[in-house]
């Protein structure tokens, strides 16, 4: 800025300017007040909505609320409570950002709008490093107890590996077995064979069962085949249970995650706007005197 002395000298005053080259036009303290306060809000929103959702849950015998009802309220909390968390950080840092009146309103409601995204990109790091460390916490957990069980199960789990181990039986099989144990084991290898072709046990198979059951219990040869039908039907209706459940999972997990990339995308505009509007609230020194009064 020039400004002129009465002896008709001008001065050039560079000062400021070369303090605003000097720091640049991004106001980080404000951007981290704003992920403070996005965070804050968001926890207490989430655990507010954690409360409410086990209170809707039931553990006794009789039935709660439909899971998927759950499921689609607790979905629509969470989108809410990221929204509006974001807009709301954005906010506090449109209205805290320092601004520099080298520029025209347009450019520094785009300075402030910038700002925004900042606020909604620090907050998604934050997240993310919460969650990771959050599965990383599981997963450790979850190490601990399968080594425990690996080591437990090492001696089952080298028959159920063994691709042989079903062959070699064929070639030992007897039609009555004198080892109920052995029997057992032989019976669980058909079955896991049985796992890796989509459910099937042969004919062979199937006869060779009822006649070990009928050797080592009382049943009649009918009542024994029987009763490998009625377990070969149970192991079938579990595998697709459990592939049934898979699915909803693999399904679950899609959905999930679009709409948290959606919610995202939302929040990054809402953020953008949201500072936009407590930048033009700075520059107004709107005052919202019915909410914070002074007491």
């Amino acid at each position: 800025m020039s400004i002129e002395t009465p002896s008709g000298i001008a001065i050039v005053e560079t000062g400021a300017a070369e303090g605003r080259e000097a720091s640049g036009y991004v106001d980080w303290p404000a951007i981290f007040a704003g992920i403070i306060f996005a965070s804050a809000i968001s926890l207490v929103l989430i655990s507010f909505g954690s409360a409410i959702g086990l209170n809707f849950v039931d553990f006794n015998a009789r039935a709660g609320a439909p899971a998927v009802l759950i499921g689609i309220a607790a979905a629509s909390w969470f989108l809410w409570v990221q929204i509006s968390s974001f807009m709301a950080g954005a906010y506090v840092t449109g209205r805290l950002r320092r601004r520099h009146f080298d520029a025209t309103e347009d450019e520094s409601d785009m300075r402030d709008g910038a700002h925004g995204l900042l606020v909604w990109g620090g907050g998604m790091l934050v997240g993310a490093i919460l969650a990771v460390g959050g599965l990383g916490a599981v997963a450790s957990a979850m190490g601990s107890a399968a080594a425990t069980a690996t080591v437990a199960a090492s001696n089952v789990a080298e028959d159920v590996v063994d691709p042989n181990a079903y062959f070699i039986d064929g070639l030992f099989r007897a039609d009555n077995p004198v080892d109920p144990g052995v029997a057992r084991d032989e019976a669980g290898r058909i079955f896991a064979q049985a796992a890796l072709n989509d459910g099937t046990i042969s004919p062979e198979d199937r006869t060779y069962l009822a006649n070990v059951v009928a050797a080592n219990t009382t049943l009649t040869p009918d009542e024994a085949q029987a009763r490998v039908d009625q377990t070969i039907a149970n192991v079938e209706a579990a595998r697709q249970d459990a592939i049934e459940a898979a699915r909803i999972a693999r399904n679950t997990a899609i959905i999930a995650a679009f709409l948290l990339a959606a919610s995202s995308l939302v929040s990054a505009i809402g953020a953008y706007w949201a500072a936009q509007k407590g930048g033009n609230h700075r520059d107004r020194n709107t005052v919202f005197a019915d909410v914070f009064r002074r007491f």
